[in-house]
């Protein structure tokens, strides 16, 4: 198991959840709708990839591929360049986070295609 992983996904799930009671409660009365739906769409995208990270993490038991490292490296730095440019905008309207917020988006779909093609070697070599 890569229990560096199984550690991140753990710190990133509790952050997860504060920062969505956060956007809940603490953003309601202080930033119109717009920003919340920014806000919320961060918070859901860092959900999704830190149960991305816990995938990664149990894997390793049966797929053994650096691809794996490099799916949760890219999965980690797409939480902090997409769900963290969202964050960045909502809270302090910080424009200039408008281009990294599709790099984080990269980072995501080369995340999955990492895992896509881990399995898919780990398959070809059950076959010969």
């Amino acid at each position: 198991m890569r229990n560096g992983f199984l550690l991140l996904a753990a710190l990133s799930g509790f952050i997860a959840v504060a920062l969505g009671a956060f956007g809940a409660h603490g953003l309601k009365n202080v930033a119109p709708p717009e920003l919340i739906a920014i806000f919320n769409l961060g918070v859901e995208y860092q959900f999704y990839h830190t149960f991305a990270l816990i995938a990664v993490a149990f894997s390793g038991h049966w797929i053994k591929s650096r691809l794996l490292d490099w799916a949760g490296y890219l999965f980690m730095a797409g939480m902090v360049l997409f769900s963290g440019s969202l964050y960045m905008y909502a809270l302090i309207g910080a424009k200039w986070t408008g281009p990294v917020t599709p790099m984080g988006g990269v980072c995501f779909l080369l995340g999955w295609l990492l895992i896509a093609v881990a399995v898919w070697r780990n398959r070809v070599k059950e076959l010969d």
